[in-house]
């Protein structure tokens, strides 16, 4: 089939895709099944993760194939975009940014609450954090969705064998998607989605498969990346620097030198690598430490310019949280708030806005809340707790909750925020935690925690007003938190002790449990907004310590209240369960989905993980 009929299809499945994208994402696999048509075409599969990477290509041959590629280059771009938010082919924009993130893991995470329960335009109902609804719950999974419905294609074309270097970084990044949605779902039909298997029955891989399916793909693309530097001719890095300049500019260094020798994607590669690493170092530690010391010695990203994300400078779009902070549909969490404001956090200085409007203490209020009769409009910092039953409506004289502390969105959209995929101050937190688990990861737990602190702002790196970076040096010696409650203006919830009990400042005498808590507690308010990865580490290891989430009622049953003034495990979501309604998509899970999550284990947001063992930290 020829490359321009293949772009048509996959256009006309990305525009069934976007118009549904506001209303409703069912679980990966629905859309090969009844409930869609349109899919993008088989081309060769089941040839996407083997890489020739020695294969000799002459100038004229991957000018050609790059031609020819041109297509599915532009529709695998659109995949990409997709894993932040991208809808209709372009950048990652409100709507879709929504569901995937603040819907759900944003509020898992407590970073966010959504103030208003009705979302008529979408036609669903959002009762609580917790809340098994339908129409939002199975959003975070669209970002793989458009990774194997725009990159795999790419993947499983012959032509993309005449430029491996192009196939080692969308394979990376294919890979980098579906661990992000084996963290969020469990088991998928990844190797089969991989290959452009189109008709159902699919087989779902257990998570550990996946992993290590994931890893193999890492070092083949490594490889490949490590041959071009000495085995390419100049002509042949000009062309491929052309195009992917063109189509996939979501690197931060400059792209003469990175085209030179693709040390930044080898370094995304590495650093994906470690994440995984880090994942299961409580289910395979062993295992664990060999994959990151392997990750550090090839090279991770420690330096702005090899951070990889979508720049809004390139995308020509802000970041989607100016609009949806627009639309009152995310005020900030008390939980994570709180814990900015006890450690007396940079971000407390700018980056929030007070109450916009005076609020009263409820008729309603609960027994001992020692909130006061009127809170003047513009007066305190305050977020409001996961879980409690939402508000009606969207303005704030009528649902006060939408009246709560916000992202500050025109600073938000003056700093050109990026929407990273892998920023360095992960990497460093990464590498403290390995660190502090006795691996070599070349250096100490305190210098790679103090630099990922120092490199934690959300905003671009070329931003010249960077208030945080003019903050950071007080930051990093706050010995202790100042013990401030949480007090809801309304008097809907109780009165909450902080439950921080650690400092920022490194110190050498903590025990291990305490310094890890210091690492995942300043990686949380690193990765903000990018709630995934502190979901993955606050089930895995407990951290940071939260305000436990309300409502469990609305849940699904298998989450508990626990401890009503910390968050314990009983109270932690720990997975997202399959939310799909086509008939061919329960029976693959029934078959294999939910054997693949483990003896006796069931589809529900109580089961564990595979890296989710329980086990002690140490």
């Amino acid at each position: 089939m020829k490359n321009s009929k293949i772009f048509v299809y996959a256009a006309l499945a990305l525009s069934a895709f976007g118009m549904q994208s506001c209303l409703d994402y069912d679980t990966p696999g629905d859309e090969f099944n009844a409930n869609q048509t349109i899919v993008p075409p088989v081309i060769s599969s089941g040839k996407a993760d083997v890489i020739d990477y020695e294969k000799v290509i002459s100038d004229e041959g991957v000018a050609e194939a790059i031609m020819a590629l041109d297509d599915n280059i532009r529709t695998a771009q659109t995949g990409v975009y997709g894993i932040r938010g991208g809808k209709d082919g372009g950048a990652p924009e409100a709507h879709a940014y929504q569901f995937c993130y603040t819907l759900g893991p944003d509020n898992y995470v407590q970073y966010f609450c959504v103030p208003h329960y009705d979302f008529p335009y979408s036609n669903f109902t959002l009762r609580s954090t917790y809340d098994m609804c339908k129409g939002s719950i199975g959003g975070p999974g669209s970002g793989f969705s458009s990774a194997k419905l725009y990159i795999a294609p790419l993947l499983n074309t012959e032509k993309i064998d005449s430029v491996p270097e192009l196939k080692a970084i969308f394979l990376t990044l294919f890979n980098y998607s579906a661990i992000e949605n084996a963290d969020l779902f469990g088991p998928m039909p990844y190797e089969e989605f991989k290959a452009l298997r189109d008709k159902s029955p699919f087989e779902y891989n257990d998570v550990r498969t996946i992993y290590y399916g994931v890893k193999k793909n890492l070092d083949d693309a490594i490889a490949c990346l490590k041959y071009y530097k000495d085995n390419r001719s100049q002509a042949y890095k000009e062309q491929l620097a052309n195009v992917m300049y063109s189509y996939l500019t979501i690197v931060n260094e400059p792209y003469s030198k990175t085209w030179e020798d693709m040390e930044p994607w080898i370094r995304f590669a590495n650093s994906l690598k470690l994440r995984m690493a880090i994942h299961m170092s409580g289910i395979e530690p062993e295992t664990a430490k060999t994959w990151a010391e392997e990750a550090v010695r090839d090279g991770v990203i420690t330096d702005v310019d090899n951070e990889v994300a979508i720049y809004p400078t390139f995308s020509g779009k802000d970041h989607p949280l100016v609009e949806i902070t627009g639309w009152s549909d995310a005020v900030m969490g008390a939980s994570f708030l709180n814990l900015l404001e006890n450690l007396d956090h940079p971000y407390m200085k700018y980056l929030f806005t007070k109450n916009s409007v005076g609020l009263a203490k409820s008729p309603q209020a609960v027994e001992g809340s020692s909130c006061p009769a009127t809170t003047p409009m513009n007066s305190v910092y305050v977020g409001m707790r996961d879980g409690v039953a939402p508000g009606e409506g969207q303005a704030a004289a009528n649902n006060p909750y939408c009246g709560y502390s916000m992202l500050d969105k025109a600073y938000l959209a003056q700093t050109q925020a990026p929407l990273f995929l892998m920023k360095c101050s992960e990497v460093y937190f990464l590498l403290a935690e390995g660190a502090l688990r006795g691996w070599n990861m070349g250096g100490t737990a305190k210098q790679f925690y103090e630099q990922g602190i120092r490199n934690a702002s959300l905003e671009a790196r070329s931003f010249m007003g960077n208030k945080y970076n003019q903050l950071v040096d007080d930051y990093l010696n706050v010995e202790a938190p100042k013990g401030i409650p949480y007090v809801d203006p309304q008097g809907l919830t109780p009165d909450m002790p902080s439950v921080t009990k650690i400092g920022v400042k490194w110190n050498e005498g903590d025990s291990p449990e305490v310094k890890l808590e210091k690492i995942i507690t300043q990686k949380y308010i690193a990765s903000f907004p990018y709630s995934y990865e502190s979901w993955v580490d606050l089930r895995r290891v407990g951290y940071p310590k939260l305000f436990p989430i309300l409502g469990v009622a609305d849940g699904d049953g298998t989450i508990g209240a626990g401890d009503p003034w910390v968050q314990t495990k009983e109270n932690i979501m720990r997975r997202i369960p399959w939310a799909s309604d086509d008939p061919q998509t329960k029976e693959d899970i029934a078959n294999t989905g939910i054997p693949a999550l483990g003896e006796g284990a069931t589809d529900t947001q109580g089961q564990h993980l595979w890296w989710d063992n329980g086990a002690s930290n140490f």
